[in-house]
C-alpha cells in the first residue's frame, strides 16, 4: 500500500470514528481518491439548517499538493462560483500545507461560510451583492439554503426547476422590480439577467436609473 492510499484510508477512518465531528468523508464509486464530504451550515449564519456537500479529488502527490475542492451543493457566497461550485481558499492553493488533513479542510470551508472575503472573490456578482446591500444579500443566501441544501422552510426539494416567481429571489432581487422591466414588454429572463448583472438590490437601486436598466436590456 503507498503512502498516499495509507495517508487518505486514515483520515477516513479517523473523520468516521470522531463521534463529536459533524463533518462526514464517503467514498464516491469505492474510490478513496474520489470522495464526497459534508458539513452542516454554521449556526446564525443564512447557511444554518443546510447541508453542504464537497467533491474532493486526492491528487497524485497528497499531502505534498492540495486536494481539490469544489461545492456540489450549490452556495450563495462570495468566494464560491455560483454556477460551478468552485471555492477561492488560499489552503487550496499557495497556503497548502501538508499537516492539513481532509477533515480540517472541510472545517475550513465551513468557517468560510462564516467569513466570507468579499476582496478576493470567486464570484463577483455575489460579491458586489455582500457589500452593497448585506440584509438583501442573507436573505438571498438563506433562500438558496432552503432550496438547494435542505434547510427548514423550504418549499421545493433541491434540482427542481423553479417557478418564475422564485427566480426572481434565487437573484436575489425584488419581484416589484422585475414587474416594473416586464411591464415595458421586456422579457422576464432578460430583465432579472440584467437586474441581477447591474446589482439592482437594496440602497443601490437609487444609484442606477431607470434609463440605465433599459439601455442595457435594450442591448
Amino acid at each position: 500500500m503507498d503512502a498516499r492510499l495509507r495517508r487518505v484510508n486514515k483520515e477516513i477512518s479517523d473523520c468516521k470514528g470522531d463521534k463529536s465531528s459533524s463533518i462526514r468523508i464517503d467514498l464516491i464509486d469505492n474510490s478513496p481518491f474520489h470522495l464526497k464530504g459534508s458539513f452542516p451550515g454554521p449556526k446564525d449564519t443564512p447557511y444554518e439548517g443546510g447541508t453542504f456537500e464537497v467533491d474532493i479529488v486526492i491528487p497524485e502527490s497528497y499531502p505534498f499538493q492540495p486536494v481539490k475542492m469544489k461545492f456540489l451543493t450549490k452556495v450563495y457566497h462570495p468566494n464560491v462560483s455560483s454556477a460551478s461550485g468552485a471555492i477561492c481558499l488560499d489552503i487550496l492553493k499557495d497556503a497548502w500545507s501538508p499537516v492539513l488533513t481532509l477533515k480540517s479542510t472541510l472545517i475550513s470551508l465551513q468557517s468560510l461560510l462564516c467569513s466570507p472575503e468579499p476582496n478576493d472573490p470567486q464570484d463577483a456578482e455575489v460579491a458586489k451583492h455582500y457589500t452593497t446591500s448585506k440584509r438583501s444579500f442573507d436573505d438571498t443566501a438563506r433562500y438558496w439554503t432552503q432550496v438547494y441544501a435542505g434547510a427548514a422552510g423550504s418549499r421545493t426539494k433541491p434540482d427542481v426547476k423553479e417557478p418564475q416567481k422564485d427566480e426572481v429571489a434565487i437573484a436575489g432581487l425584488e419581484k416589484a422590480h422585475v414587474d416594473q422591466f416586464e411591464g415595458l414588454g421586456f422579457e422576464r429572463s432578460k430583465v432579472i439577467d440584467v437586474l441581477r448583472r447591474l446589482n439592482y438590490r437594496g440602497e443601490n437601486v437609487a444609484k442606477i436609473s431607470e434609463d440605465r436598466v433599459v439601455e442595457e436590456l435594450l442591448k
